[in-house]
Parts: structure tokens; C-alpha cells; sequence
């Protein structure tokens, strides 16, 4: 069996995606990082970086258990484990691999930056504002150019690179990109959100993605953002 820890975030969907897209059957454990599950020793076993998702599957390599964290080594896992949206070798594995830490090294972070500080920073900071909102706009930028080349980030085939850009461009209104600025992106967003494995996907815990909008209390932003997130462990 394969146990998904989650919570309701882009970089949880990712994965939930992909197991939907390989058919894999999984159960979700759910880490409440608004209430600080995140940090509980249990987790941080699998999760040294005490972030979510994590994956562990009772059949890994070897038919051995396997452990796994950060969201873009658990879909190179899961591409592996199947053989699925992710080419094998050559030329190809890597234009995919490329898009996948463009990612993982750009577009989430920078993205993650622009919604903290336009929507849930306790104080507006013009500069941070600015700053993170810009450097989104010419990630999407990045995004459009290739997408005006090819019909997918990898190339011509759908893969895990994909996978884990979708879930963040679903947000962009929290990013300040409007959907005019990148035709391209679009396009292909609209195109994948028609596939019923990323349908399926989008429901991981959705009964509580509301709270993700509604728990920014200072308890919460102290989890989150705070002094409790910054501690030791």
C-alpha cells in the first residue's frame, strides 16, 4: 500500500495527480500544517524537512518499504515505480527533468513568495510585493515562450513536469498574473484540466482546503511562518 501525507497544497497535488494518472491505489494520512502535524516526531521520520507531501509504499525497490520526501522526488519515484510519464533515457528524460526543477527551483518557490506576500503576509511590504509578483510574471513568461514551442513542458508527450507546474498555475490570480499575459499557458492548463486523473486528483482532502483560506490566526501564522516554524528539531 501506498500512504500519501498530505494537506490540501499545490505541491500535494502534484502527487495525488500522479497516482490518479498511474491508477496506483493509496490511502492519504493527513498532516495539518495549520495545526502543526508537520512537526510531530512520527512525521519528521519520513519528512527530516518536516514539509509535506511525503510518500511511503509498503512495495518499494526491491519489494522493500520505501520512504520518500520533497514533491519532485516522489513523481521521479512514482515515474520510476511505473514506467509512466516519465522517458526513460536520452535527450528526452532530461527535457523533462529540466522542467521538473525549473519548478521545484523557480516557479514554486518564487510563486509561493508572491501568494505569501500578496494575500497572507500580516503586513503589506510594498518592495517584497513587487519583487515576488515580478519575478512570477517572467517565470509565466518562461512558461509561455516553451509552451509556444511545444505542446507540453517535456516536449510532445504529457509528463510529470506537467504534473507538477499545473497545480501552481491553478493559483495564479494569488500570483498577480493574469491569464492574458500567457496564452500559451493557458492553453496548455486548460487542456490538462480536462484529464479526469487531474479531476480526480484535485479532490485530495478537499473538505479541508477551505480552512487552508480561513486558519490565518496568529496561532496558525505562528505554525506556519513563525517563531514554531522556525525552531530547532
Amino acid at each position: 500500500m501506498i500512504t500519501l501525507h498530505a494537506w490540501p497544497t499545490p505541491n500535494a497535488h502534484k502527487v495525488s495527480i500522479m497516482l490518479e494518472e498511474c491508477g496506483l491505489k493509496y490511502e492519504v494520512e493527513v498532516v495539518d500544517i495549520t495545526a502543526g502535524d508537520q512537526f510531530k516526531p512520527e512525521f519528521l521520520q519520513i519528512s527530516p524537512n518536516n514539509r509535506m507531501p511525503a510518500l511511503v509504499d509498503d512495495d518499494g525497490p526491491d519489494g522493500t518499504p520505501a520512504s520518500i520526501f520533497e514533491s519532485g522526488a516522489i513523481l521521479i519515484y512514482l515515474a520510476d515505480k511505473t514506467g509512466r510519464f516519465m522517458p526513460t533515457s536520452g535527450n528526452a528524460r532530461f527535457d523533462v527533468m529540466q522542467w521538473l526543477m525549473f519548478q521545484m527551483g523557480n516557479l514554486g518557490p518564487i510563486c509561493g513568495q508572491a501568494h505569501h506576500f500578496r494575500d497572507a503576509a500580516p503586513e503589506r511590504v510594498p518592495y517584497a510585493i513587487n519583487r515576488f509578483t515580478d519575478e512570477a510574471g517572467r517565470l509565466y513568461g518562461v512558461m509561455d515562450r516553451r509552451l509556444g514551442e511545444a505542446r507540453y513542458l517535456g516536449g510532445d508527450e504529457y509528463t510529470i513536469a506537467d504534473m507538477a507546474s499545473w497545480p501552481w498555475i491553478r493559483v495564479h490570480r494569488y500570483h498577480g498574473q493574469p491569464w492574458d499575459d500567457f496564452p500559451n499557458v493557458k492553453r496548455w492548463f486548460d487542456e490538462i484540466a480536462t484529464r479526469p486523473a487531474v479531476q480526480e486528483g484535485m479532490k485530495l482532502l478537499i473538505e479541508k482546503r477551505a480552512k487552508t483560506r480561513d486558519v490565518l490566526d496568529d496561532k496558525s501564522r505562528d505554525i506556519l511562518f513563525g517563531k514554531t516554524q522556525m525552531e530547532k528539531r
